[in-house]
């Protein structure tokens, strides 16, 4: 086996962890990459490997260092919200990896996955947006409604009915598995990495989700690109910023996004794209509304 497969293997196995593996994990990574300057801890003596020691961060969190080893063992259950506090605090985590930390161990108000289809309410918000670029996104990133400036800027190659069916094409996956979605970002690497820092961020909430592993285990196998970001352990909400587009019938095309998530709290969210009025990108993107009507 050689060892992108066994990155995959590994990758897909993580999946299955219990809720204490996962966690210890993610505290191993995140220590592996703190550096003792930002932590505030004073070095005497060389270091053989980057990141902060176990006993350091147990001292830094007020645990002890058993207790704080059997947290990265996967060994300890049901940790207290108090110990997971000191222990972010240790590691510098944001507020983002630190919510993550919580949902993977269980101390956060975790949403039960619905699978449930789109409101025809929101398909029909979505087609009064001529102007805006919308898509709206399941809880793993389904692709499961569209306008039509939607489908033409992120996946025009695509039938427009793709989303109404019984598999509907995934955000994530069309990134890492489709040549032309990974031709249309002018910055791919970039855009690879938020994706999976989304899902990442998605995976603590609806960790129990059969959809979630099987599409984690699909793209590990099928993209060493994804395996070997989604071992990184990347955490990110990505609610608003800027896609680089190279698109095949407009060119250069520069969007502002924001994503909506829905008062239903269920996971379900809109991903809406805009130019900045006036601009050359506003421009391309009525040419490209233009060009997508139909006589």
């Amino acid at each position: 086996m050689d060892p992108e497969q066994a990155t995959a293997r590994q990758t897909h196995a993580g999946t299955e962890r219990t809720a204490a593996e996962q966690v210890g994990d993610f505290l191993r990574h995140r220590r592996s990459v703190v550096s003792p300057e930002d932590a505030g801890v004073v070095s005497h003596t060389p270091r053989r490997v980057a990141g902060l020691r176990r006993e350091e961060v147990a001292e830094l969190a007020g645990v002890s260092l058993t207790y704080y080893t059997r947290l990265e063992q996967g060994v300890a259950r049901h940790p207290s919200t108090q110990v997971l506090d000191a222990v972010a605090r240790a590691l510098n985590l944001s507020s983002v990896e630190r919510a993550h930390l919580h949902r993977l161990a269980g101390t956060a108000r975790t949403v039960p996955a619905r699978r449930r289809s789109v409101a025809t309410a929101m398909q029909a918000l979505l087609d009064r947006m001529p102007d805006v670029a919308g898509i709206a996104l399941s809880p793993v990133q389904d692709i499961v409604a569209w306008n039509r400036l939607g489908h033409a800027v992120t996946a025009g190659h695509l039938d427009p009915g793709a989303p109404y069916g019984p598999t509907p094409p995934n955000k994530v996956a069309l990134l890492f598995t489709d040549p032309a979605s990974r031709a249309l970002h002018r910055e791919w690497e970039h855009e690879a990495s938020l994706a999976v820092a989304s899902l990442r961020y998605v995976s603590g909430t609806f960790a129990t989700d059969p959809a979630l592993a099987r599409l984690i285990g699909r793209l590990s196998i099928e993209s060493p690109d994804f395996a070997h970001l989604w071992a990184e352990q990347p955490i990110e909400l990505c609610s608003t910023g800027t896609k680089r587009f190279h698109h095949p019938v407009v060119g250069r095309l520069d969007l502002t996004y924001e994503v909506l998530h829905l008062p239903q709290d269920d996971g379900h969210r809109l991903l809406l794209m805009h130019a900045v009025p006036g601009s050359s990108d506003d421009d391309a993107l009525r040419l490209l509304a233009a060009q997508t009507i139909t006589p």
